[in-house]
């Protein structure tokens, strides 16, 4: 990583032009040392205009991560998480994944560049400075993961109970772990676990939520995807966002660890986009089992009516669609 790099992207963050010369002189360094680290920016997937006699910009004004004002967005509940931000990594649920061990209860992680970020079915999360809020929260919990069947559902109960809070009314859930609008993916949810299968165990919850894709951007998506700047009338600063989040994730961890997923269920059924809907399971061996949406299990199962009656399936590598 070259040091300057992500202090040059600060400085443009305002998505105006900079001369070459002055932020060379801004940083005391020389301008092919300027050069250097927004090429190596561009090698991030970083787009940077260039323009002779003007400087260097980005595309758009960019909002930034920020700790303490995420913290501020928390209030109260700040006690209660350590907050790490970072300017770039692979994978949040990665890195917490290694630090497993050394990482206290209640980490967050985020990053304003993630270029490694993974969703399920081996899927890669794509996601650009600016476009998407990315982040991942360690929560450990005094049960097994035996008793964490549901998990992701409650956590999506918490993302649309915090895009409601900022107005986003649209917004559906897709079982077991997306978000929708209009049938065009929101935002994603991916869960890894750590520990024995009755006793302590550890949850890495991460989250990707699109805040503003460009074009290009979303023809390397295979999947029809949306924005939190197309959905909201305001733009929607990351920070404040990620404080929201952080707040109803809590509350809801807390509903979990105290009655599962069953507590939750209702709420998460209201939202569903598919409930009582015809959809298609895509099953592992390359199946497809066609039915109608019945409703969600206590541990998080979907319920659907099938031409061999009702059948229960749990998410692993199922995936489901609507007709």
């Amino acid at each position: 990583m070259n040091a300057l790099t992500f202090p040059i992207l600060r400085l443009l963050a305002d998505g105006k032009f900079h001369s070459g010369e002055d932020i060379a002189r801004h940083f005391s360094v020389s301008r092919t040392s300027i050069w250097n680290a927004l090429q190596h920016a561009e090698q991030l997937g970083v787009e940077v205009f260039s323009v002779q006699g003007r400087g260097y910009k980005l595309p758009q004004p960019v909002a930034l991560l920020d700790e303490q004002s995420i913290l501020s967005t928390l209030g109260d509940q700040a006690a209660l998480l350590q907050i790490e931000v970072h300017d770039h990594l692979a994978s949040t649920n990665s890195y917490l994944m290694q630090n497993i061990h050394a990482a206290r209860h209640a980490t967050c992680v985020a990053a304003n560049l993630q270029t490694g970020g993974r969703g399920r079915r081996g899927r890669s999360w794509h996601a650009g400075l600016g476009a998407s809020l990315t982040f991942s929260l360690l929560w450990r919990f005094q049960c097994g993961a035996s008793a964490l069947s549901g998990l992701s559902l409650a956590v999506g109960v918490a993302l649309m109970r915090s895009l409601h809070e900022l107005g986003i009314t649209s917004s559906q859930l897709k079982w077991p772990n997306d978000v929708l609008i209009n049938r065009e993916k929101l935002a994603g949810i991916l869960i890894e676990l750590q520990g024995d299968m009755e006793g302590p165990s550890t949850a890495v919850i991460g989250m990707g939520i699109n805040l503003n894709l460009p074009d290009k951007l979303k023809q390397q998506i295979d999947q029809p995807v949306t924005d939190l700047a197309s959905a909201a009338d305001d733009t929607i600063n990351p920070n404040h966002l990620l404080g929201i989040l952080l707040k109803h994730l809590t509350h809801v961890l807390a509903a979990f660890e105290q009655g599962g997923f069953a507590t939750l269920r209702d709420e998460w059924t209201q939202h569903h986009a598919y409930h009582e809907q015809n959809v298609r399971m895509l099953m592992p061996d390359g199946r497809e089992i066609h039915g109608v949406v019945q409703g969600i299990t206590e541990d998080g199962s979907l319920l659907v009516t099938t031409a061999e009656g009702v059948q229960r399936f749990i998410s692993g590598e199922i995936s489901l669609r609507g007709l």
